[in-house]
């Protein structure tokens, strides 16, 4: 049976090591990524991830991400292209995402053009909503892209 793909971004990160969020969300995490170490599923994060993890201010804290990103042996780092850059501009184009949180549409293109099936997060401000899934499966149908799930660890960990 195939692995499912998975795309961490940024927030996964940060509430694996977290010590001011719920208990459970953290343990979850890092249940999730702990199965990714295992082999349960193949891991992916990308350069853009690595670029908002190096932009933490407080060196502690941006040591101890790093730290813990390469504790569970991710695939290498996607890399943005020109085709990802378009398939963002078309998420924002179409108001599925604002266009002052660019990252997070570049996060939902490099999950469906590298062929991952799940995009990973915490963020429920522009991504775990219906409306910004049912939007990206329309997209993503249009040009002729597979559709991705974009999913919190714990119903990844849960329900699979």
């Amino acid at each position: 049976m195939r692995k499912l793909k998975l795309y961490l971004d940024t927030s996964i990160i940060n509430f694996a090591i977290a010590d001011d969020i719920s208990l459970e969300d953290r343990e979850v995490t890092k249940k999730l990524c702990s199965e990714i170490k295992q082999g349960i599923y193949d891991g992916f994060i990308s350069e853009v991830v690595l670029r908002e993890i190096s932009a933490t201010e407080n060196e502690t804290k941006r040591k101890a991400l790093l730290e813990f990103m390469r504790s569970i042996e991710l695939e290498e780092p996607l890399k943005v292209n020109e085709e990802t850059v378009l398939l963002a501009e078309k998420y924002i184009s179409e108001e599925i995402i604002p266009p002052a949180y660019r990252d997070d549409a570049l996060h939902i293109a490099l999950t469906t053009i590298n062929d991952i099936d799940i995009l990973v997060t915490w963020n429920f401000q522009h991504l775990i909503k219906h409306k910004t899934r049912v939007k990206v499966m329309g997209v993503n149908t249009l040009l002729g892209y597979k559709n991705i799930d974009i999913c919190t660890p714990k119903e990844v960990v849960e329900d699979v």
